[in-house]
C-alpha cells in the first residue's frame, strides 16, 4: 500500500541520498524511488508470482544458514517473514511494467521481507537489523530470481488452466451425447452445407480443446528449467558453487514446485524463447475458445429471423428497451478475454525476441502477460463451463431447416452430374421440391425414386454415397 494514511514518516538513506518513507511501510528507500520513477499502470503482479519470489527467498535464507554463510537468527528471521507473504504481499507495490528487468520488484520484496525480520528480532521498520541486500538477497540476482519465480508462477497456473479446459471439455461431451440424435444442416462459409448430427458439431469442439489440453501438459516439461543460482549473467558469480549446485532443490523441497536446474545457466538467463512458446500454446487454446462462442453465438442467432437451433439460456435481461431480448452474453465475454489474449501473445512475442546479449530486459512484461493471459483463459473456460451446461437444442427448427436445405440434393451428384443438379437448384430458386420435380421431370424418373436415393437419415455417416 504505497499510499500511507499516516502523516507521519522515517528517512531512508543509500548511496544516491535520502528518502521519505511512511512510517509505517514496509518497503523501502529503492521501492519509493520505483514508485516516483514509475506511474502506476494500474497492472498488478499475479499473486502466484509474488508466493514465488517469497519461496525464493526462503529458500536461499536456509541453505545460505546451512552452508554457513548466514546468520542462522536472522535466517530465522527471514524465513518467518516469508512464511507471512500473504500478509506482506500488499507492500508488493511497484508496478509490473517497472522498468529495470525486474529489478525493482526484487528491491521491493527484499525490503519488505528485510524490515517484517527486522521487526521479528525486535527492532523497527527502517532499522534493518535484517539487510534487504545482504542478508535476503544474499547470493542473488533479480535476473535469476525475477525469471525463476516466473516460471514457477505460470507451472502453477497451467495446472488451474488445464483443469479449467478439462472441465469445459467434460461439459461439452456431456452435450455432444445429449444432442447426438439432433440432426440439422452444417454450414460452410455461413451457407447451407450437408446435413450434420448437432452432437457431432459439440463432439468437434471438445476434440479441439482435447489438443490444448494436451499442449499445455506437455509445456510444463519445457519451463520447468530454471536459472536460478546463476546470478548476474548465468556464470555463477557472487554465490559460491555450493550454492548454485544446491538451490534449485532446496527451492523445489520449500515451494513443491516440480523445477530443475537449467544446464545451461547462460542460456536460462538470456533467453525468453520457453515463454514465447507456452504463450503460443495459450494463443492456440483461445483461437478454440474464440470459435467456440462465436459458434454459439451464430447457431442461436435469431432465435426466430436467423438460425435459431441453439436455444441460449436466458442468463442476463438482454436489453434496457427491448423487451424479453436475451443475449450471448457469456460468450461475448470469452469472445473479448481472448481478443486480449491475443495482443498479449504480440506483445509477449516481440518481448522475448528483444533480449539484448547476455539478459533480456523485457523478462516483467514477458512473466506478467503470461500470467495474465492464463488468468483470463482460465476464468473463460470457467464461464462457458457454466454456460454450455444450460444450452438446449430447439429440435423443429433444426428439422425445419434440414428439410429446406438444398444441400441435401448433394448425392444426387452421383447419379446426374454436377451442372444437372445445381441448375434445377438454380432454376428452383433453392426450393427443394421444386428441384426435385425438375430432376425428376428431365431424367424420366419420380420424385420418390430420388428420394430413396437421398435418404437424409443416414447422410451423417461416413462412406454414404
Amino acid at each position: 500500500m504505497e499510499n500511507s494514511n499516516t502523516l507521519e514518516f522515517r528517512t531512508e538513506s543509500d548511496y544516491l541520498g535520502t528518502e521519505q518513507i511512511p512510517v509505517d511501510a514496509y518497503y523501502g528507500i529503492a521501492t519509493a524511488r520505483a514508485l516516483k520513477l514509475f506511474p502506476k499502470t494500474g497492472e498488478q503482479f499475479d499473486e502466484k508470482f509474488i508466493w514465488a519470489y517469497f519461496m525464493i527467498k526462503k529458500s536461499a535464507a536456509l541453505l545460505n544458514a546451512e552452508i554457513g554463510r548466514l546468520d542462522k537468527n536472522i535466517a530465522a528471521a527471514i524465513t518467518t517473514a516469508c512464511d507471512e507473504w500473504e500478509r506482506l504481499k500488499e507492500w508488493v507495490v511497484v508496478d509490473p511494467l517497472s522498468g529495470g528487468a525486474g529489478t525493482s520488484v526484487n528491491l521491493n520484496i527484499n525490503e519488505v521481507i528485510a524490515n517484517q525480520a527486522t521487526e521479528i528480532l525486535g527492532g523497527k521498520k527502517g532499522e534493518y537489523l535484517v539487510d534487504p541486500y545482504n542478508h535476503v538477497n544474499m547470493h542473488q540476482s533479480t535476473n535469476d530470481t525475477f525469471v525463476t519465480a516466473g516460471k514457477m508462477a505460470v507451472i502453477l497456473r497451467l495446472r488451474e488452466l488445464v483443469d479449467s479446459v478439462i472441465k469445459l471439455q467434460e461439459v461439452i461431451q456431456e452435450k455432444e451425447k445429449e444432442f447426438y440424435s439432433i440432426r440439422t444442416v452444417g454450414r460452410t462459409q455461413l451457407m447451407d452445407a450437408l446435413p450434420i448430427m448437432m452432437g457431432q458439431q459439440f463432439g468437434a469442439w471438445a476434440d479441439a480443446l482435447a489438443r490444448d489440453r494436451w499442449r499445455l501438459n506437455k509445456v510444463e516439461e519445457r519451463i520447468r528449467s530454471v536459472n536460478l543460482g546463476g546470478t548476474a549473467i548465468g556464470t555463477g558469480v557472487g554465490a559460491p558453487k555450493e550454492y548454485t549446485l544446491r538451490i534449485v532443490e532446496v527451492l523445489r523441497q520449500v515451494a513443491n514446485v516440480k523445477i530443475a536446474k537449467a544446464e545451461n545457466l547462460i542460456d536460462a538467463t538470456q533467453n525468453l524463447d520457453t515463454f514465447a512458446e507456452v504463450h503460443g500454446l495459450l494463443k492456440s487454446l483461445a483461437v478454440n475458445l474464440y470459435k467456440i462462442s462465436n459458434d454459439i453465438r451464430l447457431l442461436g442467432s435469431g432465435p426466430k429471423t436467423a438460425i435459431g437451433e441453439l436455444i441460449l439460456p436466458a442468463v442476463q435481461v438482454g436489453s434496457t428497451i427491448m423487451p424479453g431480448k436475451v443475449n450471448p452474453v457469456v460468450p461475448e465475454y470469452v469472445l473479448q478475454n481472448m481478443l486480449v489474449v491475443f495482443g498479449h501473445d504480440e506483445i509477449v512475442s516481440h518481448a522475448c525476441a528483444q533480449g539484448n546479449l547476455q539478459l533480456n530486459q523485457f523478462a516483467p512484461i514477458v512473466v506478467h502477460f503470461t500470467l495474465k493471459s492464463m488468468r483470463l483463459l482460465t476464468s473463460s473456460c470457467h464461464a462457458l463451463a457454466k454456460y454450455v451446461k444450460l444450452l438446449d437444442v430447439d429440435k423443429e427448427r433444426c428439422q425445419q431447416n434440414l428439410e429446406r436445405s438444398s444441400s441435401n440434393l448433394t448425392p444426387l451428384i452421383n447419379y446426374f452430374g454436377h451442372e444437372v443438379v445445381s441448375e434445377a437448384i438454380r432454376q428452383a430458386n433453392y426450393d427443394v421440391e421444386k428441384a426435385l420435380q425438375l430432376l425428376a421431370e428431365k431424367e424420366n424418373t419420380t420424385v420418390s425414386e430420388l428420394l430413396k436415393k437421398l435418404n437424409i437419415q443416414k447422410m451423417t455417416g461416413l462412406g454414404y454415397y
